[in-house]
């Protein structure tokens, strides 16, 4: 028997923009600095996805949760709490967009909060929203929902942000309900490392360069490593050492180790680190989907990959599921759920 409140996940929501890019485009986009086929194969990237002027981060984060409350049933009535994952560039600054989804869904009896961890965001919130739930009497239902279309602010013919070629654009949404009794969502784990807080990001339009007349052609590709050496370095010293980490204290905190993990939920990243950790973890190809179709949808990444694993039945009764996710800041973290009915 469950001998206390658990959490369980009752579906997901994905949306997609109609528009693309392909690896080709990006590399004639870069002017030379990178070819389609090393786009391709070592960067990872076949396509990603490109947002209309209709699909703001709000908008298609409400898409999202439409596409998850059809999938699972659940009435919006019964919402408790919403929690934004969505990114900070989006339609009007300085508004909320869980609330934009409450007001739109109709989930009158929810709150509302926005989180940000940047594409580690959905991992961290799937472990906020647990702890809240198990914690508070009043929250049975959460949805996490956002929708991420930093790819904006990509200038391709900066060398350094060749790691940010694969910026995409879309939504993901999911359900989380107090004594589900299925889909369990169990141990998670998180690393921040914030000597690295300030080494990426968009360097105009905040408070410290505002937009001017004179900076206005430059402000939309201000995307960039803003410190690349030290950022890379510290990285590579660290980042493998982090995820392995929290992949093995959320699987510890679970109860279960490496071997017992079925499919891994892996943002996209490029094609031989893809491979590193499926082969460090002893996984094969048929335990991750690749997101070389996808391109990397920020903090959208897991719900996205749970999302098509379930489709493809590579997840299914008994399958334990391991999140990973990590984001500029810097921070690394996994989730553990075990997928199915839970038996006593």
């Amino acid at each position: 028997m469950l001998s206390k409140d658990h959490v369980g996940i009752v579906g997901t929501g994905i949306y997609l923009p109609k528009s693309i890019r392909t690896a080709k485009e990006i590399a004639e986009a870069t002017k030379g600095i990178w070819t389609k086929e090393a786009v391709i194969e070592k960067l990872g990237i076949k396509q990603i996805f490109v947002p209309s002027e209709h699909d703001g981060t709000q908008e298609m984060a409400l898409y999202a949760a439409n596409e998850a409350l059809k999938n699972t049933g659940v009435n919006p009535l019964d919402i408790d709490l919403i929690i934004s994952i969505g990114e900070e560039w989006k339609e009007y600054p300085l508004t909320t967009s869980a609330l934009y989804v409450q007001g739109k869904i109709g989930a009158i009896n929810a709150w509302g909060i926005d989180v940000q961890n940047r594409c580690s965001t959905g991992v961290s919130a799937l472990k906020i929203a647990k702890d809240m739930m198990l914690g508070d009497d009043d929250l049975n239902t959460v949805m996490i929902v956002g929708g991420y279309r930093n790819g904006d602010f990509v200038d391709y013919t900066d060398k350094n942000m060749s790691m940010m070629y694969n910026l995409s654009a879309g939504a993901g949404a999911i359900i989380l309900k107090k004594n589900y009794r299925k889909n369990l969502l169990l141990g998670s784990h998180i690393i921040a490392d914030g000597t690295l807080a300030r080494t990426a990001g968009v360097t105009i339009g905040g408070t410290v360069e505002p937009i001017t007349e004179k900076n206005i052609d430059h402000a939309y590709k201000a995307l960039k490593l803003i410190e690349p050496e030290k950022m890379k370095t510290r990285l590579n010293e660290v980042s493998m050492k982090n995820w392995f980490t929290c992949i093995d204290k959320a699987l510890e905190k679970s109860q279960f180790d490496r071997k017992d993990i079925d499919y891994l939920a892996i943002l996209h990243i490029k094609r031989s680190g893809h491979k590193a950790m499926l082969e460090t973890l002893k996984l094969d190809n048929n335990q991750s989907i690749y997101l070389e179709d996808y391109g990397h949808i920020g903090q959208v990444d897991q719900i996205l990959s749970l999302h098509l694993a379930l489709q493809q039945e590579k997840v299914k009764e008994g399958s334990v599921v391991c999140m990973i996710a990590a984001g500029i800041g810097y921070v690394w973290g996994a989730s553990i759920i075990k997928w199915g009915e839970y038996r006593d």
